[in-house]
Parts: structure tokens; C-alpha cells; sequence
């Protein structure tokens, strides 16, 4: 075994099918939407080489800034509101009973199972004005029950609600995979100590999880950006420009508006904001982390 280990066949007959799998399904693509960027190509027909029109077109494009503007509220959103909601229920579900436990994870998680086309007509029928349970319970505590949530003004923040809800289960569920990860002897010698749960918490919980935090919170920044199914499905961007979303904005102009070009040029930009957001999480991190130490 060790001998076929140190065989350079053995080793590229292994790693070749990734890297090429790599090359052809993420760096190719890649390439080619960079390149796509600098042209006025419709998706169909020739194209001539525009330089960096598209870009400069997009530096003044107020719809995209607004997309671009609603992906920083919902990954505030999921940072804000989402993670500390998800952190907290994972570390009372691991000390729940091996039923509740199991039960109530599944419970949570399920809105991830079902289909994003159902989950978004479901609240499309929770915020319907005229028979919306959302206006139905309005109606109980005196409200008017007529309100149009995915109306102008209250659009945005009703997608967010969905967005937030829908992606609770995936954040809970790695949190919760972390603290399964943790040495148990940990919390027993806080507990002859006489720790309770809130310092359990906070002084072994919290500072062990931090790698996984760093991951889930990377994770939740690009997903924000690229949210698109849901938004889809529910506005599609709607009323105007008032829920549009990076993603959203990518797919109307590359193959609704037949801007496959500009759409490609979007699309460049995304990618630049998603690695520039993954360093400066990285470089945050890693300055708590000496702050620590010192």
C-alpha cells in the first residue's frame, strides 16, 4: 500500500479527476463570465469587446446598488437576528433528552427539507391582504387586516422575515454539530465549579465555537448575496426595485433582458465582494483571537 502511495501514477490518477472537475465546473466558468464582462454578448449571436462599459455602467445603475443594498440588511439579518436565535437553540437542544432532542431538531430543520418553490407560495398565501393568515391575526388584536406586506414598504422586510426563517435550520444545525464536538468533561468540570448554565455558556460554549462561528457567518454573508430562488418566486424583485437582490438582479439582466454581458459583469463583482468579505471575516477573526492570547 505504502508503495503504491509513493507512486507518481497512483497519485495523478487520484488527484486529476478533482483538479479536472475543478477546471471545468468552477475555474472555466469563471473565466468565462470575466471574460463575457467585457462584451454587449445577448446570450445569442455574436458580441463586440466593449472594454469596461459594463462596468461603468453598473458603478451608476441605482438598481443594483439597491440589490446590493438588501443583501447587506439580510446578511445583517442572519448575523443580528439568526445567529445568536440559532447558537442559543442548539445549545438548549443539546441539553435536552435524546427524544426532544431529536424531535425538536427535526422540527427546526424541516423548512430546509421542503421545496423552495413551496415555501415561498406558502408565505405568498401567509401575506395574502385579503386572506392572509398574517392580516387574519391582525384582525384579532384590532388591526385593519387589509395590509399588503409584499406591497411598497413593507416588501422588503417581509422577504427578509422569509429569508431569515427559511435558513434558520442549516445555521442551528452546524452550531449544533459544533457543540456536539465539545468535550463533555468541559461542562461537568464547570458544574462541580459551580457554574450554571449562563457561564457554561459564555466561558466554554461561546470561545470553543468560534471556529465554527467564523465558517457559519462567512457562510451566511454569501448566501445573502446570492439569494435568488426565493426572492424570485415571491417579488422577483418587486414592487419596482424594492426587494431585488444581487442574484435576482443577475438573472433579470442576463437572461430576462437578454444583457448576458452586463448580467456577467454583475456577476465579477459579486464573486470580488464574496472574497473580500470572506478576508476581512478572516482578518477580524484572527485579531480577536490575538487579543485573546495577549
Amino acid at each position: 500500500m505504502q508503495k503504491a502511495y509513493s507512486n507518481k501514477a497512483v497519485i495523478a490518477s487520484l488527484v486529476l479527476p478533482g483538479i479536472i472537475c475543478f477546471v471545468f465546473a468552477i475555474l472555466a466558468p469563471i473565466c468565462l463570465s470575466a471574460f463575457y464582462s467585457f462584451t454587449d454578448f445577448s446570450g445569442l449571436g455574436s458580441y463586440n469587446f466593449i472594454g469596461f462599459t459594463n462596468f461603468k455602467e453598473l458603478m451608476g445603475d441605482k438598481a443594483f446598488w439597491r440589490s446590493m443594498l438588501n443583501s447587506l440588511l439580510l446578511a445583517a439579518g442572519f448575523i443580528i437576528i439568526q445567529h445568536p436565535l440559532a447558537i442559543m437553540t442548539a445549545a438548549l437542544l443539546d441539553r435536552k433528552g435524546k427524544h426532544a432532542e431529536g424531535f425538536f431538531r427535526c422540527v427546526y430543520f424541516l423548512p430546509n427539507v421542503i421545496s423552495v418553490a413551496v415555501i415561498a407560495y406558502l408565505w405568498k398565501f401567509i401575506y395574502n391582504p385579503n386572506f392572509g393568515l398574517l392580516n387574519n391575526i391582525a384582525k384579532i388584536f384590532g388591526g385593519k387586516g387589509d395590509t399588503n406586506w409584499l406591497g411598497s414598504g413593507t416588501a422588503i422586510w417581509a422577504v427578509l422575515i422569509v429569508l431569515i426563517w427559511h435558513g434558520f435550520g442549516w445555521g442551528m444545525l452546524i452550531y449544533y454539530t459544533g457543540i456536539k464536538n465539545i468535550d463533555p468533561t468541559l461542562y461537568e468540570a464547570a458544574s462541580i465549579d459551580g457554574a450554571d448554565n449562563k457561564q457554561t455558556f459564555l466561558k466554554i460554549t461561546l470561545p470553543l465555537m468560534k471556529p465554527v462561528i467564523q465558517v457559519n457567518v462567512t457562510l451566511a454573508i454569501i448566501s445573502a448575496l446570492k439569494q435568488m430562488e426565493t426572492v424570485y418566486l415571491l417579488t422577483n424583485g418587486g414592487p419596482g426595485n424594492e426587494t431585488q437582490f444581487t442574484a435576482n438582479y443577475l438573472y433579470k439582466q442576463a437572461f430576462s433582458s437578454f444583457r448576458y454581458g452586463y448580467g456577467n459583469a454583475i456577476s465579477v463583482v459579486f464573486v470580488i465582494v464574496c472574497v473580500l468579505a470572506t478576508q476581512v471575516l478572516n482578518v477580524i477573526f484572527k485579531e480577536r483571537e490575538g487579543r485573546k492570547r495577549k
